[in-house]
C-alpha cells in the first residue's frame, strides 16, 4: 500500500471517530430532555448540523473534540427551547448561530494550543541550547591563525575557483555597491574629506614633480580598538563596538576603508580624499619617493589589535573581504603590486630618525594570500635611503627587526665602505637630506601645477 492510500485510510479513521464522538454528544444532551417533542426536534436538527461541525474534526485531542461536540449540543438544544417560548427565531437563524458559536470556540482553542506548544517547543530548544553552549561553548580568546613559518605551507586561505578578469560594479542601491568579485561595499558613513593633492620627489634629481590626485599605493592599518571575544553570548557587544568605531573614524577621517569582525566593509572617507592614517612615512617606487602617505595612499584598517604579528590578528571574513577590497582599489586605480605596503613598514619618527613609530602589521601581513610580494624582505626605504635606525623599545615589541631591516642596514654598510666613510657619518647625511625634503613637502604640495618649483637640492647618495 502507498502512502497516499494509507493517508487515506488514516483520514477515513479519524473521521469515523469524530463522527462517534459527536454522536456520543448528542445523545448524552438528549436523555437530559423530558419533553418528547423537544427532544426528537433536538436529534433532527442536530443530525442535519452536523456536517457544518466538520472543523472540530480536525482537532487532535478527542477530549478536545467531545467538550465542543457537547457544547455545540447545549447551544442546538438553548435553540430550540429559545425559540419554543419565544417562536421568533427560524432554524436557519438557530443554525447560524449555533456554527458561528462553534467556530469562534474552535478558533480559541486552537490558537491556545499552539500557543502552548510554542512555548513547550521554546523551553526545550532552550534547554538543549543552553546544554550544547555549555559543553561546546567556543574558546574565549578570538580565532586566530597562525603565522606560517618560512618554508611551511601558508595556513591563510588561498585563491580557488574561476575570478572575473577584472571587477566591476554589479549592483548599486541605498547605502550599498556590489562588485564582480564578490566585494560588498556599505557607505552609509561615507564623507567627504579634503582633495588629494600631493607631489612626489625624484631622488636622482632631487626635484619635486608635478601635483597629482589620484591614489598610488594602499596603506593597511589595524584599528587597535577594543577587540572582544568572537563568540555568539558577544554578538551585541561586538555590532556596538563596531559602530562606535566606525563613528569615531567618520569623525577624525581615519580611513578610506574600515573592515569590521564579520568582514564587512564599509566606506568611510571617499577614494577621492585623503585620510588621515599614514602620518610620518615613508615609501619609495623606483626613483619616486614618497614622504608623508596621507594624500598618495588609500587607508584600509582592518578593526582588530595587532599583538606582535606571531598570529593573523583577523577574521577568516576579514581576509577576505580585505583581499577582495585590493583587489577592487587596485583595479580601479592601476596601483601596482609593490605600492601595497603596512603601515608599520613605513612610519618613522622624523624627530629621532627611527623607523617603526607605528608597528600595526610590521610583521605577519599575509601579502603572498593577498597577490602580492612580500614587502617584509624588501630592502626597508627609510633605513637605506635615509638612514633611520631604532631603539630599544621598538626592538621590545619587534625582538628582531624584519628582514628587510637588515638588507637595508647591510646595503647602508656596503655603500660607506666603497666611499670610504663610516656608517654612522653615511647616516647623518641622509637623515639630513630627509628632513630637507621634508621641510618642503608642504610648500611643494601646495604649489599649484606649472608654477616655480621648490629649489633642487643635493640627490640621495650625490
Amino acid at each position: 500500500m502507498d502512502g497516499r492510500a494509507t493517508d487515506r485510510e488514516a483520514g477515513r479513521a479519524a473521521g469515523v471517530t469524530a463522527r462517534a464522538d459527536y454522536v456520543e454528544a448528542v445523545e448524552a444532551v438528549s436523555r437530559e430532555i423530558h419533553d418528547p417533542v423537544v427532544k426528537l426536534r433536538f436529534l433532527r436538527t442536530s443530525l442535519r448540523d452536523y456536517p457544518r461541525l466538520a472543523p472540530v474534526d480536525g482537532v487532535p485531542s478527542g477530549r478536545a473534540r467531545r467538550v465542543l461536540y457537547r457544547w455545540a449540543s447545549l447551544e442546538n438544544l438553548r435553540g430550540l427551547t429559545a425559540s419554543a417560548r419565544s417562536g421568533e427565531a427560524t432554524p436557519g437563524a438557530r443554525r447560524k448561530v449555533l456554527v458561528s458559536r462553534a467556530a469562534a470556540a474552535l478558533t480559541l482553542l486552537l490558537a491556545a494550543g499552539r500557543l502552548v506548544m510554542g512555548l513547550a517547543a521554546l523551553v526545550v530548544v532552550g534547554a538543549v541550547g543552553s546544554a550544547a553552549y555549555r559543553h561546546a561553548r567556543p574558546n574565549p580568546d578570538p580565532v586566530m591563525a597562525s603565522v606560517p613559518s618560512p618554508g611551511t605551507q601558508s595556513a591563510v586561505p588561498t585563491r580557488a575557483g574561476i575570478a572575473p578578469s577584472s571587477v566591476w560594479l554589479v549592483e548599486m542601491g541605498a547605502g550599498y555597491e556590489v562588485y564582480s568579485n564578490g566585494l560588498r561595499i556599505d557607505n552609509t558613513y561615507e564623507v567627504a574629506g579634503e582633495p588629494r593633492r600631493f607631489r612626489v620627489v625624484d631622488r636622482a634629481t632631487g626635484l619635486w614633480g608635478q601635483t597629482q590626485a589620484r591614489p598610488v599605493g594602499i596603506l593597511f592599518h589595524t584599528s587597535e580598538s577594543d577587540v572582544w571575544p568572537l563568540e555568539a553570548a558577544y554578538n551585541e557587544t561586538l555590532r556596538n563596538s563596531s559602530q562606535r568605531l566606525l563613528r569615531y573614524v567618520q569623525r577624525h577621517r581615519l580611513y578610506n576603508y574600515l573592515v569590521d569582525r564579520f568582514g564587512r566593509v564599509y566606506r568611510v572617507v571617499d577614494e577621492e580624499a585623503k585620510a588621515n592614517h599614514a602620518g610620518h612615512s615613508v615609501w619609495t617606487r623606483g626613483e619616486q619617493v614618497y614622504l608623508s602617505l596621507n594624500a598618495a595612499f588609500l587607508a584600509i584598517s582592518f578593526e582588530t589589535r595587532w599583538e606582535g604579528g606571531r598570529a593573523l590578528p583577523i577574521t577568516q571574513a576579514q581576509f577576505l573581504a580585505g583581499r577582495n577590497l585590493t583587489d577592487y582599489l587596485r583595479a580601479r586605480w592601476e596601483i601596482a603590486a609593490d605600492m601595497c605596503v603596512a603601515h608599520g613598514l613605513t612610519s618613522v619618527n622624523p624627530k629621532k630618525h627611527l623607523i617603526g613609530h607605528h608597528v600595526d602589521w610590521a610583521r605577519g601581513f599575509p601579502f603572498e594570500a593577498f597577490g602580492l610580494p612580500d614587502q617584509y624582505s624588501r630592502p626597508a626605504p627609510a633605513v637605506a635611503l635615509f638612514g633611520f635606525g631604532y631603539d630599544e623599545d621598538f626592538l621590545k615589541v619587534m625582538g628582531e627587526p624584519w628582514a628587510g631591516v637588515r638588507e637595508a642596514e647591510g646595503a647602508l654598510a656596503r655603500e660607506a665602505a666603497a666611499a670610504g666613510r663610516s656608517v654612522d657619518d653615511l647616516r647623518q647625511e641622509r637623515q639630513q637630506l630627509y628632513d630637507r625634503w621634508l621641510s618642503e613637502q608642504s610648500p611643494a604640495e601646495a604649489t599649484a601645477s606649472g608654477l616655480a618649483q621648490p629649489a633642487p637640492v643635493g640627490p640621495a647618495g650625490g
